[in-house]
């Protein structure tokens, strides 16, 4: 799943809500956004395949709880990475952003 930042029918909580939840609680993710205004989890984390990315987030550990259906029914966490997505896009404070 990715959202579109630049449309506000795509960039809304429920949908920062369902890409949480889509993400696999097993693996390590990261949310990446790209120069084009895409948001996406990846798989790919830490500091690999950077080419064409505005910003992403930390790494997600495996098993931090941070994606998954669990994660997304954390209304806190979901509006946390709402906000840090809203408050970057499209001028980040940085191309890494830590959340804690």
């Amino acid at each position: 799943m990715t959202i579109d930042l630049n449309d506000p029918r795509q960039f809304t909580l429920d949908n920062v809500r369902q890409l949480l939840a889509s993400g696999n609680p097993m693996k390590h993710n990261q949310l990446r956004v790209s120069r084009a205004g895409q948001a996406w989890l990846s798989e790919v984390v830490g500091g690999a395949q950077l080419d064409g990315l505005l910003f992403r987030l930390e790494t997600w550990a495996a098993g931090s709880g941070c994606v998954g259906a669990v994660a997304a029914e954390d209304e806190r966490w979901v509006r946390q990475v709402f906000k840090v997505l809203q408050d970057n896009w499209s001028r980040p404070v940085s191309d890494y952003i830590d959340l804690y």
